[in-house]
C-alpha cells in the first residue's frame, strides 16, 4: 500500500512539474519607463540632483553636441551608458570623443562646473544667455 501511495504521489508531482513548466512562457521584457533625470524646483536634475542645462548652439534632434573640449570641461555632459536606449522623450547623442550623452526632446543635457550643490542654477543665462536650465 505504501509503495502504491508513494508511486502515485511521485507520478502526480512529476506531472504537475511538467505541466507547469510546459505551459508557462517567459514574460516579455518590460519597456524602460524611468528617465535618467528627475525634477527639482521645476528644472531637470541629474542622478546627483545637480541642475541640468541646455545649450542654444546645439541643433535640436541632430544627435550631436557642439560643446566639446574646454566647453565640456565647464559644462560636463550628462553621461549615458554606452548601451543606453531611447526612453519616451529621452535619447542619446554620440559625442566627438565617442561617449554617449543624454538628451531630452532632442536637446543634449549638461551640468555646470560652478554649481556647488544640488539646487544651484548659477549657469542659467551664461555666455550671452545661450545656456538655460532644462525644464520638463
Amino acid at each position: 500500500m505504501t509503495k502504491i501511495l508513494l508511486s502515485a504521489l511521485l507520478a502526480s508531482s512529476f506531472l504537475a512539474a511538467c505541466s507547469s513548466t510546459s505551459t508557462k512562457t517567459a514574460a516579455p521584457p518590460q519597456a524602460a519607463t524611468s528617465s535618467p533625470t528627475t525634477v527639482l524646483n521645476g528644472v531637470l536634475v541629474g542622478p546627483n540632483q545637480m541642475t541640468l542645462y541646455v545649450f542654444d548652439k546645439d541643433v535640436v534632434g541632430s544627435g550631436k553636441s557642439v560643446c566639446n573640449g574646454p566647453c565640456a570641461t565647464n559644462w560636463p555632459p550628462l553621461a549615458a551608458p554606452a548601451n543606453a536606449q531611447p526612453i519616451a522623450d529621452w535619447s542619446t547623442v554620440t559625442r566627438d570623443d565617442g561617449g554617449k550623452q543624454w538628451a531630452y526632446k532632442g536637446r543634449p543635457l549638461y551640468t555646470w562646473a560652478k554649481d556647488a550643490k544640488p539646487g544651484d542654477a548659477t549657469g542659467d543665462g551664461m555666455a550671452n544667455n545661450t545656456w538655460h536650465t532644462a525644464k520638463p
